[in-house]
């Protein structure tokens, strides 16, 4: 697996910006000669464009944060599939009255730069988003805003209702950079763009298609009871939910560590990669 750590210039943010991209390469016995086609050789020019997960950290977190405390970087190797991670900076990927616009950052200038910069698809059906906390709940945004973009959401312990509570909650019980964003997506102050809930409505009131959905949540998460109702309300909607938990985890990393590698297994793979099973010899 490459890594690459990015630094840019973003036309939408006008700052730099650092990301982190993985992107699968010849592994050790590959480039032995080992698990390859007869004739084949090792290269590093892919047959096709790597399916790819957009996969969002929780608040206090980066684009880094999400490598150093899982195995996604392994999980993504064994089944040949790109990750790209961006630094939210607690503005939960949403666009802000500050002028920092990171709805439009992640939805719009992300792909664009991933897609044109590495052998990464742009096609819906290899593209997921995830993410955990805050990230969960950007995740829900941004696949609920446009879900036609993305083959499946996953939701990891998510904040599914941004309220002044939750947030003071997931920043340590200190408001801090929180206030503006329970300013913008509080409820009572609620834009509909950036409220799952408020989505879901109208993904069912159009009559348009949900994403695959999964959803995961420890049972000793402060979060699990909102999980469990957003789970049932996208039920009832008829949308295809998957619903994992475990009974002994919180808001942790082992859970999530947990999580990442069966939503990767659990994903519906079309790509050029998948055929005869995700999973490659390592």
């Amino acid at each position: 697996m490459a890594r690459f750590t990015c630094n840019f210039i973003s036309y939408t943010l006008l700052r730099a910006v650092d990301i982190t991209v993985v992107v699968p390469t010849p592994t050790t016995p590959e480039c032995m000669g080992m698990g390859l086609e007869p004739g084949q050789k090792a290269s590093h020019k892919p047959k096709a464009k790597y399916p790819v997960l957009y996969l969002l950290h929780g608040m206090a977190n980066n684009h880094a944060t999400w490598t150093s405390y899982t195995n996604v970087e392994f999980f993504a190797e064994e089944r040949n599939i790109a990750v790209v991670m961006i630094s939210g900076e607690n503005k939960s990927y949403v666009n802000h009255r500050s002028g920092d616009r990171f709805f439009d950052f992640l939805s719009k200038e992300v792909p664009d730069f991933v897609c044109g910069m590495f052998p990464i698809s742009d096609r819906p059906e290899d593209t997921y988003i995830a993410g955990l906390s805050m990230g969960g709940y950007g995740t829900l945004v941004h696949a609920l805003n446009n879900p036609e973009r993305f083959a499946a959401l996953g939701a990891f312990s998510a904040a599914v209702n941004l309220n002044p509570a939750a947030l003071a909650n997931l920043g340590g019980g200190e408001a801090g950079s929180t206030d503006e964003a329970a300013e913008n997506v509080t409820s009572g102050n609620v834009n509909p763009q950036y409220d799952p809930g408020s989505l879901a409505d109208k993904i069912y009131k159009e009559g348009r298609k949900f994403p695959k959905i999964y959803l995961a949540c420890g049972a000793k998460d402060f979060l699990y009871n909102a999980n469990l109702e957003f789970r049932d309300k996208l039920k009832e909607y008829g949308a295809d939910v998957t619903w994992f938990e475990t009974p002994d985890h919180g808001h942790e990393w082992r859970f999530w560590n947990l999580v990442v590698e069966n939503f990767l297994d659990w994903i519906p793979r079309t790509d050029e990669y998948a055929k005869g099973g995700a999973k490659r010899q390592i």
